[in-house]
């Protein structure tokens, strides 16, 4: 492979967040190495598939390459190559002498078959260029955590180390059988009778419509006691966060209405962004339905929902019986699932759990559309496959989704590396990544903090794949 690039060697500009981290330093005495201009090589070029890349390399490389893997771009959008999740984390690894390289994936949507090998030919452009680095470190966040993890399960002799971010880590099938539970429960409590599809879309057309009738159902139900008991139930049943954005004011554990209401911006978020259109484009790469709820029990999966408590005071307040919806759901004609198609997304973008290098992922805790407990379902399949040991998970009290600060994500890679440095887990708990981050760079929140999250509510893994074990 001999992909065309263009370089320019240049002296990056200082950022607004470098210019202002320099007087802070100025003022507190703090080192100034944020604010220091770095002289970096920025290579642009093209792989034979089609998707583009980036290289930064400073002048004074560290012998470390990152590989980042970027987050799910629509189709029909820009999909432009990146190499560092945001331009301040970008600048300071610069500072820190990384080099940095990642590639846009051929194609947009749920790309995993383009995105996995077209980084690795990214990262073949860069050994090429600049030679084989001292140690490589594959990174991502939200959907390039999922292509993160499956670099680590399918490349582990090509990289020493790999860190999700807010990533999807609980696999394909999980992911659209969960996305499957809230609307099914919307439309069978809010909209019975309705012919809305919920899987199966013929085009992206039908998904809008289908995400535009079930807003406005949403919408409506929002006007009544019980239409707000019934959406909280649904957003328990892909346990939405109370708190899910950092613009909503955070309620206290009794306020059950204000709880509902931020549920309801995301499950609104929810119909308006996974659950119809990206589950369509989905549905066309895997050749049908991949998702069902044949089987599933959903009083029990309530039951072990982080929001349960809500729901029940919510149906109190209404003077609704829970136990009837429940019925109402278990009775419902449920959906069953393509079989190639789901073996498509099973093959293609579920886990084995099985590790041979070590993985380091941070979560948001209030991340309404990759919520928190893709992290649990990563660690059954880690366990079950004996890799546990391999596998640290550590947690940003913060709301949103991948809503982490630069030093954050430094105080993550910074504990990745030194396990790969020390072949052991050091300094993991909230104390010392903060620590970590402060650190790495002063002028951004560091705000981990113990956290266990609640079981995934439908897991599936091909160590054990089934919706229980």
């Amino acid at each position: 492979m001999t992909p065309r690039t263009r370089t320019r060697t240049r002296t990056r500009p200082r950022t607004r967040t470098a210019w202002v981290a320099a007087l802070l330093f100025a003022a507190t005495a703090l080192p100034a190495s944020t604010a220091v201009a770095v002289d970096t090589s920025h290579i642009e070029g093209r792989l034979p598939s089609g998707a583009t890349y980036l290289m930064d390399v400073p002048s004074a490389w560290n012998g470390t390459v990152l590989l980042f893997s970027h987050g799910y771009n629509e189709t029909g959008r820009p999909n432009p190559a990146q190499d560092a999740p945001d331009e301040a984390t970008k600048a300071l690894l610069l500072q820190q002498g990384y080099a940095l390289v990642g590639s846009s994936y051929a194609t947009t949507g749920w790309a995993v078959t383009d995105a996995v090998p077209d980084q690795m030919a990214a990262l073949s452009a860069f050994t090429d260029r600049f030679g084989a680095a001292g140690r490589t470190i594959a990174w991502g966040r939200s959907y390039g955590g999922l292509v993160t993890t499956a670099i680590a399960e399918r490349h582990p002799d090509r990289i020493d180390g790999s860190l999700s971010m807010c990533g999807l880590v609980h696999g394909g099938i999980a992911n659209w059988n969960n996305t499957l539970d809230p609307v099914f429960a919307i439309k069978t409590l809010l909209a019975p009778g309705s012919d809305v599809p919920l899987v199966n879309l013929a085009d992206q057309t039908a998904a809008t419509d289908a995400a535009n009738t079930l807003t406005a159902v949403v919408d409506s139900a929002q006007t009544t006691p019980e239409g707000r008991a019934r959406t909280a139930l649904a957003a328990a049943l892909h346990n939405i966060p109370v708190w899910n954005q950092p613009t909503q004011t955070r309620p206290s554990a009794t306020d059950w209405d204000a709880q509902q209401a931020n549920q309801y911006e995301a499950v609104k978020g929810l119909l308006k962004i996974a659950a119809f259109n990206r589950r369509q484009e989905s549905e066309s790469r895997a050749g049908g339905n991949m998702s069902w709820n044949t089987g599933v029990d959903y009083a029990a999966m309530l039951g072990r929902s982080s929001v349960r408590k809500e729901v029940t005071e919510l149906y109190k307040k209404a003077g609704l019986s829970l136990r009837a919806d429940l019925a109402t759901l278990d009775r419902a004609p449920r959906i069953s699932a393509d079989p190639a198609a789901a073996a498509w997304m099973s093959r293609t973008s579920s886990f084995t759990g099985r590790l041979t290098k070590p993985q380091f992922d941070i979560h948001t805790t209030g991340d309404a559309l990759v919520p928190v407990q893709t992290e649990s379902a990563l660690r059954r399949a880690v366990t079950a496959a004996g890799s546990a040991p391999l596998l640290r998970q550590a947690y940003v009290e913060n709301a949103g989704h991948c809503t982490f600060s630069p030093a954050e994500q430094l105080a993550a890679l910074h504990t990745l590396e030194d396990r790969v440095n020390t072949g052991g887990w050091h300094d993991t708990d909230p104390g010392s990544l903060n620590t970590a981050a402060a650190a790495a760079d002063p002028t951004s929140p560091a705000r981990y903090a113990a956290y266990r999250p609640a079981p995934y509510p439908r897991p599936y893994d091909l160590a054990h794949p089934a919706d229980r074990r």
